[in-house]
């Protein structure tokens, strides 16, 4: 056994011997094979490198929608990878230049591919679909720019870019879309423009409705407004102020402080006396309303629409050239009709910055949107729109106290002959009739001035509404306190006594009657609570004064020389008592006849008041009459004695009846 196994042992070794050397070299042989396979096929891959630019030639020199993006984007990536390998290995090559000239046009026309969806696509937002999207509480314009494919292709593109570290296609980007938000906006002006000739003629909506304006030429087009609201109770004289007309709508209603302050706000003017290049029309105001709430929706709707295309970091820099041309436009026109404002509030017309307020409000509501919007972008941009709600906040408080002062310093139109209500007040009343819905916009206005917060100081703390109410009472306070001075100065230049105070109780209560049915008298209150009393006790005092009218008429009833009673009753009047009892009746009827003619010529032009005074000149005089009338009537004082006795109590009555009516 152990020969047997020992012989297989020795076989097995000189089999193990011959076979190795065989297994070694079958090893290698597989070996060299697999180099040569492998050299084979980076010889394949390497030729075919030198091969890219004639396979991708047809490709890269179309554009790619010819071929569909796909085939374009590869192709590019084929481009790049032969560019490496030449670029590390054969830098000094031909083929590397080939490649490298190829890659550059296959990128020129992806970026002309871009710029083509975004000039074919790039639509301006029609101006009944801006109105539309106003009328709702949409926040953005919901307009589809760009279909599902298209923004697929854009987002496409500016990734391969992005990752290529082109990024100029953003500026491009912001310039399509920059164009395109501006030509909206021109557009919607053209509309605005065109359509409200015909229709806002035949409304009358006050301009201190907040989006009034918006409301009517989106009413025109069939489109219900959000933006409506109830309109405020204006007297009829406002409103007939207040109503537009074609190309002048608040023109006419700018004169009505002509005559005696110059401060235009109703009384017409003919055309020659028009200084038309500063006239603000409130069709202008509401075309700003509408173009500016038209810019932030759009602007929102920008921001939807970039994104996937521009990367996050760049969006708000990309915003900033989008908004800077569309947001010069709408600062443009701000600062027109601001400096128009200025221009009449120079000459004492006060009508064209009273449309301002209303541009002021809408904008200071807008501006969390716009601080939210504006957030990030260029420092700019950001700046140019505050200082156009600056130079309008700044408009607005100085005109509000140039008012003031006009009203302080009126010196220019010559009293009424009749002793009717003062122009200047009922302009007044009228003027700070247009700021009782403003309170909340004049109360910051009137902030600034420290002699109004100071003047707030000292009385109770008051919250934010409050305070802007009494602010804005305070600005009533003083300029009714200034046009009392005012009416007390000038009616000091009537020679007729009687007819000054005629005058100071015409303008005192058409004050408090206008006051109480304007709104004032509330937001006067807030800071004088006992304001309505005080007036009342003005007209009081000036109907006192005016009954001292009839002490010449009562001077020979009050005459201390008279003819004994007991003489009278015997009937033996002597020559001096038929004498003294003439003058007497002499006397009276003239000062009675001279008192009616001039007071026939007053004006009282308000009823109620009118009626008072006949009323309260009948019970004042006639008592005294009367028995002036009973004790003298009978006496035998003269054969003609119709001659003297002219009047009986009932033709005293009748002929005060008269009295304020230069008809009668």
């Amino acid at each position: 056994m152990v020969n047997i196994l020992t012989s297989f042992e020795e076989r097995l070794a000189r089999l193990e011997k011959t076979i190795l050397p065989v297994y070694h070299e079958t090893k290698n042989l597989q070996q060299k094979q697999e180099n040569i396979d492998k050299t084979l096929a980076s010889l394949d891959h390497v030729i075919g490198y030198y091969s890219v630019s004639k396979e991708v030639e047809p490709v890269i020199k179309e554009s790619p929608s010819s071929q569909g993006l796909d085939v374009f984007l590869h192709s590019l990536g084929r481009l790049q990878e032969a560019m490496h390998f030449f670029e590390k290995n054969n830098p000094q090559s031909v083929e590397l230049e080939n490649v490298m000239s190829l890659f550059e046009t296959g990128k020129d026309n992806i970026i002309s591919e871009f710029k083509e969806h975004l000039a074919k696509h790039s639509h301006i937002v029609p101006p009944i679909t801006v109105l539309e999207a106003l009328a709702t509480d949409e926040e953005e314009i919901n307009v589809n720019h760009f279909s599902a494919d298209i923004k697929d292709n854009l987002m496409r593109i500016a990734d391969w870019l992005i990752t290529h570290n082109e990024d100029d296609f953003m500026n491009v980007y912001a310039r399509f879309r920059a164009n395109t938000v501006q030509k909206t906006l021109i557009g919607l002006r053209d509309h605005l423009r065109s359509s409200s000739v015909g229709a806002v003629s035949h409304q009358g909506v006050s301009p201190i409705a907040p989006m009034s304006g918006t409301s009517t030429l989106l009413a025109k087009s069939g489109v219900k407004s959000s933006y409506d609201t109830p309109s405020r109770k204006t007297s009829k004289k406002l409103q007939q102020m207040l109503e537009r007309k074609a190309n002048q709508m608040l023109l006419k209603a700018s004169q009505t402080l002509e005559s005696s302050t110059g401060l235009a706000l109703g009384s017409r003017r003919s055309a020659a006396d028009i200084i038309k290049e500063d006239a603000v029309e409130e069709q202008e105001i509401e075309s700003f309303f509408t173009e500016f709430t038209a810019l932030l929706r759009l602007l929102q709707s920008e921001l939807r629409l970039m994104l996937g295309i521009i990367p996050l970091p760049h969006q708000k820099a990309v915003l900033s050239i989008i908004l800077r041309d569309a947001l010069e436009m709408i600062c443009h026109d701000a600062e027109s009709l601001s400096a128009r404002a200025r221009r009449s509030v120079a000459r004492l017309e006060f009508g064209p910055v009273l449309l301002l307020f209303p541009a002021l409000r809408h904008l200071v509501c807008l501006k969390g949107d716009c601080d939210k919007l504006l957030e990030g972008c260029d420092s700019s941009v950001r700046t140019r729109f505050y200082a156009m709600v600056n130079n309008l906040h700044t408009t607005c408080g100085k005109a509000l106290e140039d008012f003031a002062e006009s009203v302080r310093s009126e010196s220019a139109a010559p009293l009424p002959r009749d002793g009717t209500v003062y122009e200047m007040t009922s302009n007044v009343v009228l003027f700070l009739g247009q700021l009782t819905d403003l309170s909340d916009t004049v109360g910051p206005l009137l902030a600034q001035d420290q002699s109004y917060s100071n003047a707030l100081v000292h009385t109770q703390p008051w919250p934010k509404p409050q305070r802007n109410r009494a602010l804005l009472g305070l600005y009533i306070k003083k300029v009714l306190v200034q046009l009392n001075l005012t009416l007390v100065t000038k009616s000091d230049a009537y020679s007729d006594s009687s007819l000054r105070y005629i005058f100071r109780l015409n303008n005192s209560h058409y004050l408090l009657g206008a006051l109480q049915r304007s709104g004032l008298l509330d937001l006067l209150k807030v800071v004088e609570p006992e304001c309505e009393s005080i007036y009342r006790e003005m007209i009081n005092e000036q109907k006192r004064l005016y009954s001292q009218s009839w002490n010449k008429v009562l001077a020979p009833i009050w005459n201390s020389e008279d003819v004994p009673a007991s003489v009278l009753l015997s009937g033996r009047l002597r020559e001096k008592d038929k004498a003294l009892i003439k003058e007497k009746f002499s006397t009276l009827n003239k000062e009675f006849e001279e008192l009616s003619r001039e007071q026939r010529g007053y004006s009282v032009p308000d009823v109620e008041l009118r009626e008072s005074l006949k009323r309260d000149n009948k019970e004042y005089i006639l008592p005294k009459y009367q028995a002036f009338y009973d004790k003298y009537s009978n006496a035998q004082f003269s054969k003609h004695s119709e001659k003297y006795i002219k009047y009986s109590p009932a033709q005293i009555s009748s002929v005060i009846d008269t009295f304020f009516d230069v008809a009668a």
